[in-house]
């Protein structure tokens, strides 16, 4: 007597399957994006830091050969200029005291775009820089 078998062959993925599998990749997705996004702004707040701190060795040369800071015009005029990928998320002002005060500056990076969430950066002529939680 011949023994009947029911067994069938498995060919693919159940729909079971692939729902949980797209289960576990959002739920992936949603804990990852959030932490990339954060590395993305912290790693273009630092190029702006480096360049902050370009400008004021550019402000304290300037200082030593003409007894007063440059304003953004006249940095501009010598050559310099920002870099497109810092650029493209910030602008910076520089702001000098009325005349007959002391020589200073406050240079102040302003966000802009994807960026804008993360708050101004200054740095002054006597190398304080603010907020103190983002230096």
């Amino acid at each position: 007597m011949k023994k009947l078998s029911f067994s069938r062959r498995r060919n693919g993925f159940t729909l079971i399957e692939v729902m949980i599998t797209v289960v576990i990749v959002a739920i992936l997705a949603s804990i990852a994006m959030p932490s990339y996004q954060r590395y993305v702004i912290r790693a273009k707040r630092s190029a702006a830091q480096a360049q902050m701190m370009e400008i004021a060795n550019r402000e304290q040369q300037f200082l030593l050969a003409n007894r007063s800071y440059a304003d953004k015009t006249t940095l501009a005029a010598s050559g310099y200029s920002l870099p497109p990928e810092v650029a493209a998320n910030y602008d910076y002002t520089i702001t000098l005291p009325a005349a007959g005060a002391p020589p200073g500056f406050v240079l102040t990076f302003t966000p802009s775009g994807s960026q804008a969430s993360d708050g101004n950066l200054t740095l002054n002529n006597e190398g304080a820089k603010t907020p103190a939680d983002k230096w």
